[in-house]
C-alpha cells in the first residue's frame, strides 16, 4: 500500500485538473468558477479520506486511473448542478389534466408565440398608434369578449388570484354570501374560506352541506352584503337528497338587491363539450347568459392553455378590478400572455379545435386508436420487463382531472404490469418496478392499483422515445 505522505504529494493540483481534457471542455460550457469549486471539493473529500487512513482511497490515488476517475466525478457533480430539475415526463397516470405533471400541454401555436415573446422586445404595454404606454390586456380582451359575450375581461396569474382580486375589489370589509356546500378545498390546500379571509371580506355561509335554497340567500342579505357568490365544487359532487340554487335565480335576487353576482367556475370551458361526446360542463357563456356579473376560471385546465386566471363580465366591475393595486402584483408576464392569446384564438375556429388543442385531442382520443397502440407496443414492453412482470392489455378508465367533472370517466386502454414475485415480495417488486419506470431518461409516470402497475396509454404520443428508452429499464 502506498504511504499517506507520498499519496498526498501525488494528488494533482486544481489547476492541473482544470487543464485536463474533460474539465477543459466543461469549463468552456459552464464557466471556470463552477468547475474550480467542484474540483476543490472533490480533492478535499479525497484528502479527508486519506487522512482517516482509508486504504482503498490511498490505493486509488496511486492508481493509473485516478486522474480520469476524479475528473469524471467532477463532471457528474457540475452537470447535475447545471441540469434543470424540471424535465419532461410521460403522463400515463390516466389523469389527463394532471396538476402535479403540469396540467395542459400547449398547442404548437402557443409554443411558437412564447418563443417569439421570450427572444424579442414586444409591444406588451406599448400603444403603437399613439406611441404611449398601453395596457397588456388589450392583446387578449377583445377575443375573450367576442367568444364569451362578456363586456370586459382581464387576466391574472391563476384562478386563485382571480378570485382573490375580485373579492378584494368588490367586497373588502363587507360580507359575501355562499352556500355551505360550495366551501371547497382543492389541490394545494386552496380553500375558499381562506381566500375570502385573505381578501379582507367576511364569509356568510348559506344553507347546509347538501341543500341550499333561494330563501336562505334572501334571509341572509343585509346592508353589509357586498356579493352573492357561487363556486364550482371542484373534485367532488354530492348526490342524493340535494338542492342548489341556479345561477339565473341568484342573478335575479342579486339584481333586486343591487349587489353583484359572482360565479367561480374553477376549470371553466368555452365550448359545449357534448359536441365532442364528452360530459357536459357549464360554459363561461352559459354562466354569463344566466346573469352572472363576473365569472372567473382557469387557463390551464379545460381551456387547454397556460396557467392563468381569467376574469370576464360587466365592464364597470372589471374596470374596478383592474384599478385594484393587487392587479399589478398578480398580472401575467409576456410569455404567458403570448401563449394564452394564441390558445384563445383557436376557439374562434371551434370545428377544428379537437385536432389543434392537445388537451381536447387527448380527451377525445378514440379507444380503438389507443388499443391499436397498445398492441403495437406490447412485444417490446413484455421483453423489457420479462424478468419482473407479466404484461397484459386491459380496458380502463381515464379521468379529466384538476377538478373537472370528477365523476365522469373516459374509456381507455392500459398496460397492466403484474409482478412476478415470491410470496410476500409483491409490494416491494411493484414499488421497484414503478421506480424503475420513473428513473428512465424520460420518466414514465403510472399508477399502482390492486397490486398492479397501470400505464394508461391515452396520453402517450411520443411512442418512438417511449420504445427506445425501455432498453434502459433497471430495477434497484
Amino acid at each position: 500500500m502506498a504511504s499517506p505522505a507520498n499519496a498526498f504529494k501525488s494528488l494533482p493540483s486544481v489547476d492541473k485538473l482544470l487543464h485536463s481534457e474533460p474539465l477543459h471542455q466543461l469549463v468552456g460550457r459552464v464557466g471556470h468558477v463552477a468547475v474550480k469549486i467542484a474540483a476543490r471539493e472533490q480533492l478535499e473529500k479525497v484528502r479527508n479520506a486519506m487522512a482517516d487512513g482509508n486504504g482503498e482511497t490511498l490505493s486509488w490515488v496511486k492508481s493509473a486511473s485516478f486522474l480520469k476517475d476524479i475528473c469524471s466525478a467532477i463532471v457528474i457533480v457540475v452537470e447535475a448542478e447545471f441540469s434543470s430539475s424540471l424535465i419532461p415526463v410521460f403522463n400515463l397516470t390516466g389523469t389527463v389534466v394532471h396538476t402535479n405533471l403540469g396540467r395542459a400541454r400547449l398547442p404548437v401555436e402557443a409554443i411558437t408565440a412564447m418563443q417569439v415573446a421570450a427572444s424579442e422586445s414586444t409591444n406588451l404595454e406599448y400603444d403603437l398608434e399613439s406611441g404611449s404606454r398601453g395596457d397588456r390586456d388589450t392583446h387578449i380582451e377583445a377575443n375573450l369578449c367576442r367568444i364569451t359575450g362578456a363586456e370586459a375581461a382581464t387576466v391574472v396569474n391563476n384562478n386563485a388570484a382571480a378570485v382573490l382580486l375580485v373579492l378584494n375589489t368588490l367586497a373588502t370589509d363587507r360580507e359575501v354570501l355562499i352556500s355551505r356546500g360550495e366551501l371547497v378545498e382543492i389541490g394545494g390546500t386552496f380553500r375558499i374560506p381562506d381566500i375570502m379571509k385573505s381578501a379582507n371580506c367576511t364569509l356568510i355561509e348559506i344553507g347546509t352541506t347538501n341543500r341550499t335554497h333561494l330563501r336562505d340567500y334572501e334571509a341572509a342579505i343585509t346592508a353589509k352584503t357586498a356579493l352573492i357568490m357561487k363556486v364550482h365544487t371542484s373534485n367532488y359532487e354530492i348526490r342524493g337528497f340535494v338542492n342548489s340554487v341556479a345561477e339565473s335565480e341568484l342573478s335575479v335576487l342579486a339584481k333586486a338587491n343591487k349587489i353583484p353576482f359572482i360565479s367561480d367556475l374553477g376549470s371553466g370551458t368555452l365550448i359545449d363539450l357534448t359536441k365532442f361526446d364528452l360530459p357536459h360542463e357549464a360554459t363561461v357563456q352559459e354562466t354569463l347568459r344566466a346573469g352572472a356579473n363576473i365569472v372567473t376560471f382557469s387557463g390551464d385546465k379545460l381551456l387547454g392553455g397556460p396557467q392563468a386566471g381569467i376574469i370576464v363580465g360587466d365592464a364597470e366591475l372589471v374596470r374596478k378590478i383592474k384599478r385594484n393595486p393587487l392587479k399589478r402584483a398578480l398580472r401575467i408576464d409576456k410569455i404567458t400572455l403570448a401563449a394564452l392569446t394564441e390558445v384563445i384564438s383557436l376557439y374562434k375556429d371551434p370545428h377544428r379545435l379537437n385536432s389543434r388543442l392537445p388537451l381536447l385531442a387527448d380527451l377525445t382520443r378514440a379507444v380503438a386508436e389507443i388499443e391499436e397502440l397498445a398492441k403495437q407496443l406490447l412485444p417490446i414492453m413484455q421483453a423489457s420487463v420479462k424478468e419482473w412482470a407479466e404484461v397484459l392489455i386491459k380496458p380502463c378508465h381515464s379521468q379529466i382531472g384538476s377538478g373537472s367533472l370528477p365523476l365522469d370517466l373516459l374509456p381507455s386502454i392500459a398496460f397492466e404490469l403484474i409482478p412476478i414475485a415470491k410470496k410476500g415480495q409483491t409490494d416491494e417488486l411493484l414499488n421497484n418496478l414503478a421506480r424503475g419506470f420513473r428513473r428512465l431518461p424520460k420518466p414514465v409516470i403510472g399508477r399502482i392499483h390492486d397490486g398492479r402497475l397501470i400505464l394508461d396509454l391515452r396520453c402517450l404520443r411520443d411512442t418512438e422515445t417511449f420504445q427506445r428508452q425501455l432498453a434502459n429499464l433497471r430495477l434497484s
